[in-house]
């Protein structure tokens, strides 16, 4: 008889052939679709963000990891995933200090602090925003029309919509991307073409944005229903502002969301009530970031929740 040797060693002993290089790869290819058509729309402004924000993210992470004595782990991608998601919500018209600030907030406090790739509680690309957003409010309210990139102040479809009760919506435009707004959030095309990638790669679990993107349906099709000329209708706060970043890039980031099938449908619900609570009755257009960063704090929360019930027990 054949004698084989016996390993034993400590849990989980569920292996994969994914890697964090891998999946942050997939992210990269998912996200072309969006970063082509942010240049189209916003020109040599969106090239210029995208290129500052990778390329300092970059850096912060290689020279942080260093000064802290760690592994400098830059090969892993996550640093660039980093810059071109912060850069995909930034405004078009963003000064480049400014930029770089916020990327060594997404780095060096958002994740690095925390201990690195894979502890940070809350996403680091979202955390610099909320921080840009408080820090210079009009900056990150100074928007450009696409392809003319004419200056204009606060007139994103969100806020025409919230502030101006115009319901004079072009959504062929909406779909396609011709409208003001940050870099990666106008092209919802570009978006659902990089979403379905990620399905189809199993990179991301449909649970997350089906929850977040029905509840936001749900509640706008309610509102619209009851007050048809206040509200929009379920389609435009869908195709609107950074619901489909939020829901297909953000809130199903791996380490910030939960781990349990439960948890992640109880998530992506709750993203899609906070957001629809601040569209529709707070003073700000737009809510996907704070009710992502919200539910990114409960994450723990929900997993010692929702975990499944042991076997014997």
């Amino acid at each position: 008889m054949k004698e084989e040797n016996l390993y034993i060693s400590p849990g989980p002993h569920i292996f994969s052939k994914e890697s964090t290089p891998g999946l942050m790869k997939d992210v990269i290819i998912a996200l072309v679709p969006a970063i082509f058509a942010s240049i189209y729309f916003f020109k040599v402004k969106a090239f210029i963000l995208l290129l500052v924000s990778i390329v300092s993210c970059v850096v912060f992470e290689a020279a942080i990891q260093f000064l802290m004595k760690r592994k400098i782990a830059i090969s892993d991608c996550s640093a660039i995933v980093t810059g071109i998601l912060f850069a995909m919500v930034m405004p078009p018209s963003l000064p480049i200090w400014v930029c770089i600030l916020g990327c060594f907030v997404a780095i060096g406090l958002a994740k690095q602090l925390f201990g690195g790739l894979g502890f940070n509680i809350f996403n680091p690309a979202l955390l610099a925003r909320a921080f840009l957003a408080a820090a210079f409010p009009t900056f990150m309210t100074r928007w450009n029309h696409p392809l003319s990139l004419d200056a204009v102040t606060g007139a994103t479809p969100l806020g025409l919509v919230k502030f101006s009760h115009n319901l004079d919506i072009n959504y062929r435009d909406l779909f396609i991307g011709n409208v003001s707004g940050s870099l990666g959030e106008t092209s919802a095309l570009a978006l659902v073409i990089g979403g379905l990638y990620l399905l189809i790669k199993k990179a991301i679990d449909w649970r997350i944005p089906l929850g977040y993107i029905g509840t936001v349906f749900i509640i706008s099709f309610l509102t619209n229903l009851i007050s048809p000329d206040i509200y929009a209708g379920g389609l435009f706060h869908i195709l609107a502002g950074g619901l489909l970043i939020g829901a297909i890039f953000m809130a199903t980031d791996p380490v910030t969301s939960p781990v349990t099938k439960t948890g992640r449908w109880v998530f992506g619900i709750g993203c899609g009530a906070v957001t629809m609570v601040i569209r529709l009755w707070s003073g700000l257009p737009e809510g996907v970031m704070y009710a992502i960063l919200l539910m990114n704090a409960l994450m723990p929360l929900l997993n010692r929740m929702t975990r499944p019930r042991r076997y014997g027990t």
